[in-house]
């Protein structure tokens, strides 16, 4: 009995010697930054709590020490330290001193994922999509019928795929009309449109456009990029006024249409013009291609540059900003950014590109819920075309662009404290 007792006290002594924690540091250290949001997902699968350390050698993640997530780390390619509480202690004390810009963020909950994206394939690939299925989160793909039977709701986190809201059919028609795609896709469409009782599609994109921003002011997270950020907007502030022009819906647009928009319906901008030619592939004056181009920007001297902000009194953009760079390589897209005259006052820019004079990344605040805008296609693919084989991020484990679109996925799973202005 006494020998089973020192051998008890001995064993208590040796755990107490052993890490109580697993870091995953998030900067440059970091082997796979993508797949690292995949295990922080995965931990809160199995309803353990986690720490986002905001600020904090790039943003890491602190996991409690378990030889399951030692083992999936190692699996997935994730680099980790084993610290004991003694560091633990210590990084909790660097964190909470009021002269750090740092802060501690408890993640508790999973959430869940919906994408909007057509069922049938399109000669283009979605950014999102790929982060997701790289970094191993699941997702659900949705569309029309799934938002028209209100079944958004079941969701906390929505992307929107690069998608039309206004009923354009992405503005291709001059190049793609002929191509079978295109064709297919329109009748598609239009066939969707009729199931859910509209005479045009425009009308059941608007609708869905509605339903979007309701799920939004609900409480749910949106996050879009590339042309589902401007003609979400353009969608909602037409709010059904024929703006489209023949080959599109049927019958000639109304010219006096733009004159009777209604700002107050959109997320994040206002005062727009449209791009009223059909035949060209731009909706509004919200994008910034034509004009960066007369900058001579290229590949390589393009960047955003990310804001800081205060860790401990704004948490939400912190934590959308977590990164190893605040420097980040550009990308084209159909709505590459966003011009900073458009875009609405209450609007938090995250990322712009001060030659450019353009918002690359915004965020905002829409009754209960909260929405992000990211501006481009592909973060790893400058100018990614129709047809082109999609990235294969295996060669970009540590893309800073794609690190934005996984911080938006944790967004939600963050407990909500107390607004401290």
């Amino acid at each position: 009995m006494r020998r089973l007792l020192i051998l008890l006290i001995l064993a208590t002594f040796s755990l107490s010697g052993h890490a109580s924690k697993i870091l995953i540091p998030m900067d440059l250290s970091q082997s796979n930054h993508l797949k690292a949001y995949g295990i922080a997902y995965w931990v809160l699968s199995k309803d353990v709590t986690i720490d986002w350390m905001l600020n904090f050698r790039g943003g890491s993640f602190l996991l409690p020490s378990s030889a399951n997530i030692e083992k999936e780390l190692v699996i997935r390619g994730v680099s980790y330290e084993v610290i004991s509480d003694a560091t633990v202690a210590q990084y909790e004390s660097q964190i909470a001193s009021p002269s750090s810009n740092m802060d501690m963020m408890k993640l508790e909950k999973v959430p869940k994922i919906a994408v909007y994206s057509p069922k049938t394939k399109m000669p283009w690939d979605d950014a999102v999509t790929l982060a997701l299925t790289y970094a191993e989160i699941p997702y659900d793909i949705v569309y029309d019928d799934e938002l028209m039977a209100d079944e958004l709701p079941k969701y906390d986190w929505l992307h929107l795929h690069h998608e039309d809201f206004t009923g354009q059919y992405g503005k291709f028609y001059a190049t793609y009309s002929p191509y079978s795609w295109y064709q297919q896709q329109q009748k598609d469409y239009e066939a969707s449109a009729r199931k859910h009782g509209f005479a045009k599609v425009s009308q059941l994109k608007l609708a869905i456009a509605q339903k979007i921003r309701t799920f939004v002011a609900g409480g749910g997270f949106l996050f879009a990029m590339c042309s589902a950020t401007d003609s979400f907007d353009i969608a909602l502030a037409a709010n059904g006024l024929d703006f489209i022009e023949a080959m599109y819906d049927g019958d000639p647009a109304n010219p006096a249409a733009e004159s009777q928009f209604d700002f107050s319906q959109t997320l994040a901008f206002e005062n727009f013009k449209l791009k009223k030619d059909p035949l060209e592939y731009e909706f509004s004056d919200i994008d910034n291609t034509d004009a960066r181009r007369s900058r001579s920007l290229n590949e390589g001297n393009d960047f955003f540059k990310l804001f800081e902000f205060s860790a401990k009194w704004d948490p939400i953009p912190t934590m959308l900003t977590q990164n190893h760079t605040h420097l980040i390589k550009g990308f084209y897209g159909q709505t590459t950014a966003f011009k900073a005259r458009v875009i609405k006052p209450d609007v938090v820019t995250m990322g712009q590109n001060d030659a450019a004079e353009e918002a690359k990344y915004i965020h905002g605040v829409f009754g209960n819920g909260f929405w992000t805008f990211y501006g481009g296609h592909d973060p790893e693919d400058y100018q990614h075309r129709v047809g082109e084989e999609p990235t294969d991020l295996n060669l970009y484990p540590n893309s800073p662009g794609y690190r934005l679109i996984l911080n938006n996925i944790l967004f939600p799973a963050a407990k909500k404290k107390k607004r401290k202005t």
